[in-house]
């Protein structure tokens, strides 16, 4: 059967219903009801009103319920796998519905469903996925497909103290750095806001470019978990939001995200591609480097139009263990993605269909596998755009770095948000009152003349 695209929302039969339902609650019975012990003659009595989930609404999106047979790949992938990384999210999502004031219905949808897969057996993961959830295609309005890009650990070496080879701070997060809502939530310093500091006679003002903290603005205030040698490699490290650090005693210090300075991002592939530098089809961080290198003069102005500067701390990660995303879990290889937080929870899958550059000659193959949402970025906004998430060192930097791709996003919606099942529950509305029949005089005379027949209620009611 065809589908049919939902503008906005996927549950417009929902929020139909949804809406009868409310003009149903507010209506009077038609009828008194037979008089029960405690209750009046006369008193009328509200019908009951199920629980039911609300509409799954998304701002300027178009949302189209697809078949799992629609799902090019979708039999071939590897679901046990998949279903691994979407258990580990779980216990977060269950907590966090528990918790949180969040009150997207897709939150309290996907708890349900996560306490299934921590409390019962798996036998088939596909069977799983296929019984709890529906596909639905996710599209910004007017565009025809979602984007994807890519992300890893950089791998490093570095020093706990300055060398003359060791010269690039990696900084922790400044005591005087005010997150943009003036309090550090439990999810940790936001990615996105303005953040400020207390200016010399108190007020508050934008917080040091990375032009100003580049020239020495922290300077002394002893804020260096450790120094690396390459300018290259902190603004990589930053864009990243992780970093592993081989340090000269041989031990790895693993550095996370903790904050930023509050100021836009400005990707500097971009800025090359407007100046002509690097064609847009051959852009990738490689291509970047290549160029900083080759330009060494004009390679720190080019940082310096990226204002935004991030922030780190020091995690107690082993070697062993993958990178820990928004979600406070660690990431999977080609498993979790990055999506915009403002939209979509964490812990939700999505079915993604691309092809991306994987192999070593960098030709597209196919890419349709389960992914996670466990992490965000500030760049990464709308609600078909996501970050893959690679892995650690130079091999899953080259991958990622040439990500660059339309993708077709599918959202795996837990059923009880399904259109369908949700909305046959909703009551039916009251029936619609019959009309009164008109004054056929008036009806002749409002075809005639429409103003005269304004005051003939007037007329009428002098003579009765």
């Amino acid at each position: 059967m065809p589908s049919r695209a939902l503008t906005g929302s996927l549950a417009l039969l929902l929020t139909f219903a949804t809406t009868a339902e409310v003009a149903r609650a507010a209506s009077w019975h038609p009828v008194p009801p037979p008089q029960k012990s405690g209750v009046p003659p006369n008193e009328p009595v509200r019908p009951r009103r199920p629980v039911q989930p609300g509409p799954l609404w998304f701002p300027d999106t178009v949302l189209e319920p697809l078949a799992w047979s629609d799902l090019a790949g979708w039999r071939e992938d590897n679901h046990a796998e998949a279903f691994g990384t979407f258990a580990a999210s779980c216990r977060a999502v269950v907590g966090n519905a528990r918790s949180s004031t969040d009150s997207r219905p897709i939150l309290g949808a996907l708890a349900d469903v996560c306490r299934k897969a921590l409390t019962r057996p798996l036998r088939d993961a596909r069977a799983f996925f296929e019984e709890n959830f529906r596909p639905v295609r996710i599209t910004k309005l007017g565009e025809r497909a979602g984007f994807l890009t890519g992300y890893y650990e950089p791998s490093v070496d570095g020093s706990r103290f300055p060398t003359r080879e060791f010269t690039v701070p990696i900084y922790r997060r400044p005591s005087d750095l005010l997150p943009p809502s003036g309090e550090i939530s439990p999810q940790g310093f936001p990615n996105s806001g303005r953040a400020m500091r207390r200016g010399p006679d108190g007020s508050l003002v934008p917080y040091y470019t990375r032009a100003e903290i580049e020239d020495g603005a922290l300077d002394g205030q002893h804020l260096e978990i450790c120094w690396i040698k390459d300018p290259i490699d902190l603004l990589f490290i930053q864009i990243q939001g992780s970093a592993r650090v081989r340090l000269e005693d041989g031990t790895t210090l693993r550095v996370n995200y903790d904050g930023f300075n509050g100021h836009p991002y400005t990707p500097v592939g971009r800025v090359l591609i407007e100046r002509g530098e690097v064609p847009r089809e051959q852009m990738s961080m490689e291509r970047i480097r290549t160029w900083m290198n080759a330009h060494p003069d004009e390679a720190k102005a080019l940082r310096d139009e990226n204002k935004s500067y991030v922030f780190f701390r020091v995690v107690g990660l082993s070697n062993k263990e993958e990178a820990r995303g928004a979600q406070g879990l660690p990431l999977t290889p080609e498993r979790s993605i990055a999506v915009d937080k403002t939209l979509h929870v964490y812990g939700t899958p999505f079915f993604i269909q691309a092809g991306l550059p994987l192999g070593p000659s960098g030709g597209n193959a196919p890419f349709h596998r389960v992914m996670i949402a466990q992490d965000t970025g500030s760049a990464i906004v709308g609600p078909a755009r996501a970050d893959v998430f690679f892995g650690a060192g130079d091999d899953a930097g080259k991958i990622a770095g040439r990500l660059r791709h339309p993708a077709e996003f599918a959202l795996l919606v837990p059923r009880s948000l399904d259109p369908a099942i949700a909305g046959s529950a909703m009551p039916l509305p009251p029936p619609r009152p019959r009309l009164i029949a008109q004054d056929p005089h008036r009806q002749r005379l409002e075809k005639k003349s429409p103003r005269r027949a304004r005051y003939l209620p007037r007329v009428q009611a002098r003579w009765r």
